[in-house]
């Protein structure tokens, strides 16, 4: 399962959006620095209304939405790079994760205390990314010594010299890895190294619950948009982690007229994980019935034998072809049975590539 992990300084909210997201108290939040020093982990539903769809048409006893990790990681403070705070324990945990959300606070008030004494979410961004980056140069002048002791990088597992003094060049210039849209081939050799910046990051503004309304007009929010505009290979999302976690004491009914009244139609939490998917280029395809109706992850760009594989191994070892049906066709026909009638089921092969929504059946033998 793939895992996003919730970075930031401390107290600016990281244990209270962990809790929120997985609908729990496991993670302790408290106004002081290091409230969280073993991370915290738990799973969160993958929020897909097509999911519901499909399970009320099949009228299907058991609903099994997707799902990813999600661990709250210890604050970072200026010089983890250099062992300050949690230094190395704190960047070992990042080293594990798929995709990290950098939590900023874009809330005033002297109640939470703010470990630099000024909110400036810009100015606690710098930080976060200078100690990635400072953590990542580390790394690669480590691995530009291994390549000077070996006579011949061929063959030892070492990474191109050329392509270290390329990431080297952009760290410098505060530039995340991830965005520089390297070859697959460029980005696997840099991998290998457990870099901290070639892992994908969303930005996430955490605002006051009163100022949630406002949206981009909140000053401390629009700071970070205009960032943004010179660093467009960021995403955003504005939520509060108050709100989201007050949000799980209500009922679904609740949620939604509380949703409502605020003029939002899906929850901070809905969106981040939403956005976490695309971030991570996911897609999810669906196989549903009387017996249960469940929604499956997989990669942009995977093939159906691939997406078998994700069910069990044996389908994808013993598999034959995939009966594949649009979701908004299922919807129309009501069954897999009504839309072959009308010619919307298709049989593809080996080399199909799985569309987001689809609804599919495999045929295998093993």
């Amino acid at each position: 399962m793939l895992k996003a992990g919730l970075v930031g300084l401390p107290n600016v909210g990281k244990s209270t959006l962990f809790n929120a997201l997985t609908k729990s108290k496991k993670a302790e939040a408290a106004n002081y620095p290091f409230c969280t020093i073993d991370p915290n982990i738990g799973i969160i539903a993958v929020a897909d209304k097509r999911l519901e769809e499909l399970a009320k048409i099949s009228k299907s006893i058991k609903t099994i939405p997707a799902a990813i990790e999600i661990v709250d990681i210890a604050g970072l403070v200026k010089g983890a790079s250099q062992g300050e705070g949690l230094g190395n324990q704190f960047l070992g945990h990042i080293r594990e994760v798929d995709a990290i959300l950098l939590i900023l606070r874009c809330f005033e008030g002297t109640e939470v205390h703010h470990i630099t004494g000024r909110v400036d979410p810009v100015k606690d961004l710098d930080i976060l990314l200078t100690e990635l980056s400072l953590a990542d140069y580390s790394t690669i002048e480590k691995q530009f010594e291994k390549v000077k002791k070996s006579a011949s990088a061929k063959g030892k597992n070492l990474v191109d010299p050329s392509l270290l003094e390329k990431a080297s060049h952009f760290l410098g210039k505060g530039i995340p890895l991830f965005s520089l849209n390297l070859d697959p081939q460029e980005m696997n050799q840099l991998k290998r190294l457990s870099l901290l910046t070639t892992k994908p990051i969303l930005l996430v503004c955490n605002v006051d619950e009163n100022e949630l309304s406002l949206g981009e007009k909140n000053p401390l929010v629009h700071k970070v948009i205009d960032y943004i505009k010179t660093h467009p290979f960021y995403d955003y999302v504005i939520l509060s982690a108050q709100l989201e976690s007050d949000l799980n004491d209500l009922d679904s009914e609740e949620k939604r007229e509380y949703l409502q009244s605020l003029g939002l139609k899906d929850s901070g939490c809905d969106q981040l994980v939403q956005k976490v998917y695309k971030l991570l280029g996911l897609r999810t395809f669906f196989t549903t019935g009387p017996k249960e109706t469940r929604a499956w992850t997989i990669h942009a760009g995977d093939t159906a034998p691939k997406a078998a594989g994700v069910i069990h191994s044996d389908f994808e070892r013993g598999f034959i072809a995939a009966e594949c049906l649009r979701f908004e066709d299922f919807v129309f026909f009501g069954s897999f049975a009504k839309a072959k009638e009308a010619g919307k089921l298709r049989i593809e092969g080996k080399d199909y590539v799985i569309a987001d929504g689809e609804i599919v059946e495999f045929r295998f033998n093993v």
